[in-house]
């Protein structure tokens, strides 16, 4: 248990700093599919962009994970439909519940107990998927 208080605590910060930029405000979200306002752009490009350099800096200095292996991200090669779908379906489902899935925590968090229901929804779709997963095409 010990060894995991350090994601704990990152995962504290993390909810901070959302709380604090407004990316957890359900109006910010709105005003981003209603194309209103940069905030939500700025901060979603912020950590593409991020993620971009971080992956890049661990392939150039061959940073290694915490077992001790070559962090590598595989290439796909199945075209762009799959995430097409997928994007639009988790986009509605943000723009229906006024989170995405980190958020939905950090709310909760913050005292927005409805949240607990779109959680609930989560849950539930994940076990769906999870059971039909051998089904679906993929």
């Amino acid at each position: 248990m010990g060894k995991y208080i350090k994601f704990f605590i990152v995962g504290i910060f993390f909810g901070i700093v959302l709380v604090k930029s407004e990316a957890v405000s359900w109006y910010r979200i709105f005003e981003m599919f209603k194309f209103q306002s940069f905030h939500m752009y700025g901060i979603i490009g912020t950590a593409v962009a991020t993620g971009v350099v971080i992956l890049l800096l661990t392939k150039q200095l061959h940073i290694k994970n915490i077992y001790g292996n070559q962090i590598r991200v595989p290439l796909k090669d199945r075209g762009y439909v799959r995430y097409l779908l997928g994007g639009s379906i988790f986009g509605l489902g943000w723009a229906l519940a006024g989170a995405c899935p980190g958020p939905m925590y950090i709310l909760v968090g913050t005292g927005v107990f409805s949240m607990l229901i779109v959680i609930a929804a989560a849950i539930l779709g994940t076990y769906t998927y999870g059971v039909l997963k051998d089904k679906l095409p993929h």
